[in-house]
């Protein structure tokens, strides 16, 4: 997985999400925080909790780290992406960038990109 070790909420996020649980998902982010996936943004536990289900759990996705930073407090994972999803116009393996926020051992902050470019 990854030599870094992960905040307590994002390790508990991957963990919950590959088990498709999503009680436990839920529980990893803050009443308020907020998702941003593929540039849509969902707004509370209410919102997050709808998107978790219907995109995470009902899509039976899983996520495997392939690499993880520190980013200025903040936890900057490539994770590998598969599940039951519309791969058209996607690259193989699917790499999703997660930047993730934790305050107070909850996440408040997840964006989810997939980056086109390469870092050197």
């Amino acid at each position: 997985m990854t030599a870094m070790p992960l905040p307590k909420p994002v390790e508990d996020y991957f963990a919950a999400a590959n088990a498709h649980d999503l009680d436990a998902l839920i529980a990893t982010f803050a009443p308020d925080a907020l998702v941003n996936d593929a540039r849509r943004e969902f707004r509370g536990i209410e919102a997050i909790g709808r998107w978790l289900s219907e995109e995470l759990i009902a899509a039976k996705v899983t996520k495997e780290i392939r690499e993880v930073r520190e980013h200025y407090g903040e936890i900057v994972a490539d994770v590998i992406v598969d599940g039951e999803f519309d791969r058209t116009g996607l690259p193989d393996p699917v790499v999703l960038t997660h930047y993730l926020t934790v305050r107070d051992d909850r996440i408040v902050q997840l964006i989810i990109v997939l980056n086109e470019s390469v870092r050197s």
